[in-house]
């Protein structure tokens, strides 16, 4: 198993639900290690900054924001929306500077239903965010985040594991050790990732019943840490989107989001929130007491089938990493194949 890699760049990352930033706020937030300061317009358009003032190094998420134009508290440097200086107040008449001079990186952001996404990275953006299927022009009904003390890449591996559900999700609206039986799955290469393609929930998922008749689910992932299961119970649509966005190098964010067209889960939203939190903090768990392992630099390995998945995260990485390099197309190294374990 590789050791945690640097971060993947000239990419699309979750930054936070829309809702997090409301029209003249900002919000300072740590991703990939580099300090990025987010901020909404009166116009409603969001921006995201590097939050250092090129001045003396302040962070400008100490200053203000009037909606239009952050300004140091420092010494009252102002820079618009594309990290443009606007005002330096200590020149006088008659002494020449230009202003122009002076920038703030900026960093692309998109919007897309519900969800903040920016774009790391040298390059421009190359094509927009991910997209939800069946979820177009709706916001997420319920979001959860919750921080993880680890490297993003141990975070990915966690996320994508299918045999820890007994023994970590152990439950009675999930599945228990006794549940566990073979497993068979059928995947294939999908954008920047991989799927399962769609199937029957496993007999021991106790939650699908919950939505009654034959529920069928297709589960994806993409880079570089976003998970999406689209389900389909009849009428009704349920997307769950499960992004990991690394903050530093050792700490994580993990957001749960769940979109859904079922009338009676607004009703329960305060009881599926509680499983939600339940079900992350399970998973968070795990990686605090994985933690101490680590710490003594062990070697670790990855198995089939059950690992399979976790090998085809760091291909895909090393991947995208030497097509970027090397300015060609992305050549994705996942194959059609069906995968066995038990969980």
């Amino acid at each position: 198993m590789a050791e945690p890699a640097p971060f993947l760049t000239d990419i699309w990352y979750f930054a936070m639900p829309s809702a997090a930033l409301k029209p003249g706020g900002m919000q300072a937030k740590m991703l990939l290690g580099q300090p990025l300061l987010f901020a909404r317009g009166n116009d409603g358009v969001a921006f995201a900054l590097r939050d250092i003032c090129p001045h003396r190094g302040i962070p400008l998420s100490c200053g203000r924001f009037d909606g239009n134009e952050v300004e140091c508290c420092y010494h009252g440097w102002r820079f618009d929306g594309t990290g443009g200086c606007t005002a330096i107040p200590s020149l006088v008449p008659g002494q020449d500077f230009d202003l122009n001079r002076i920038k703030v990186r900026r960093y692309a952001v998109a919007e897309a239903q519900g969800n903040l996404w920016v774009w790391m990275g040298e390059m421009e953006p190359d094509g927009p965010p991910p997209q939800m299927p069946d979820m177009e022009g709706r916001a997420p009904n319920l979001t959860e985040v919750m921080e993880f003390p680890c490297h993003v890449d141990h975070a990915v591996v966690g996320l994508m594991d299918p045999a820890h559900g007994p023994f970590v999700h152990q439950s009675w609206f999930w599945r228990s050790a006794k549940s566990i039986h073979e497993k068979a799955k059928e995947f294939g290469p999908a954008p920047f990732g991989f799927a399962m393609k769609r199937h029957k929930p496993s007999s021991n998922s106790a939650a699908y019943k919950l939505l009654g008749g034959a529920p069928e689910t297709e589960i994806s992932f993409r880079l570089p840490g976003i998970r999406t299961e689209h389900i389909v119970a009849g009428r009704h649509r349920i997307v769950n989107l499960t992004t990991v966005t690394p903050l530093d190098a050792n700490r994580t964010e993990v957001t749960n989001s769940f979109y859904w067209t079922l009338g009676w889960a607004d009703l329960a939203r305060p009881v599926l929130r509680r499983f939600v939190r339940r079900f992350l903090g399970q998973d968070r768990d795990v990686v605090v007491l994985q933690q101490q392992g680590l710490r003594h630099d062990p070697t670790l390995m990855l198995i089939k089938d059950s690992d399979t998945q976790a090998r085809w995260y760091y291909q895909l990485k090393n991947e995208y990493g030497r097509a970027r390099g090397e300015g060609r197309p992305f050549t994705n190294p996942v194959k059609d194949t069906v995968l066995r374990w038990r969980s």
